[in-house]
């Protein structure tokens, strides 16, 4: 193995995002990492991943972390927009509690089988936001919901400076979303490219 090589596998935290960006409040997750990574560099020790709906194929990544921060839409029966920030051993309970879809079924398997195999994150959390609307196939997010993207990046960066990870402000924000998929996914050419409905 090369030096890089060896460089590129050594790292600790992994940032994810989950869901699915066809289904409305679903894509939160997702939208929250690109927002994250549009403002942010971070160090070779970091991944910021769109997670999308993988399920169990995250799994080796899960298993290789030492810190590990979640962003997703959760069903907390809360007031629709609304932020939580949860810690440590109730991150699991929250992922399986009244899912909103099947993505985060697989993503309780995920972590479960991570205790099973020895190789849980030290530190956890989950910045999760209460979903208004879920079943608008090709929807974006609702106002409710995209006005705490930026608000939980925020709450995100106090977790992992808490945790010791280091990362800077870029010179210039990335655009809208280019930074981690296809640009036709980007929120802006996703919304412009939705057929109006009559």
């Amino acid at each position: 193995m090369t030096d890089s090589a060896a460089r590129a596998d050594d790292w600790q935290t992994l940032v994810l995002g989950i869901g699915n960006l066809l289904w409305a409040d679903e894509g939160f997750g997702v939208r929250c990492v690109e927002a994250l990574h549009a403002r942010f560099e971070f160090g070779d020790d970091v991944r910021v991943m769109d997670g999308g709906t993988q399920g169990i194929f995250l799994l080796p990544w899960v298993r290789q972390a030492r810190r590990l921060l979640i962003f997703d839409a959760i069903d907390f029966a809360l007031e629709p927009g609304s932020l939580r920030l949860i810690e440590g051993d109730d991150v699991p309970r929250y992922m399986g509690a009244k899912k909103v879809s099947m993505h985060q079924a697989g993503f309780q398997e995920v972590l479960s089988s991570a205790v099973l195999a020895g190789e849980f994150p030290d530190e956890i959390a989950l910045v999760g936001v209460q979903p208004e609307l879920l079943d608008d196939y090709g929807g974006s997010l609702t106002p409710a919901v995209r006005a705490r993207v930026e608000p939980a990046v925020d709450r995100a960066c106090r977790v992992l400076r808490g945790w010791g990870v280091r990362f800077v402000p870029r010179s210039e924000p990335l655009p809208d979303g280019r930074q981690t998929g296809p640009s036709a996914l980007a929120i802006g050419d996703y919304e412009a490219g939705r057929p109006e409905i009559a």
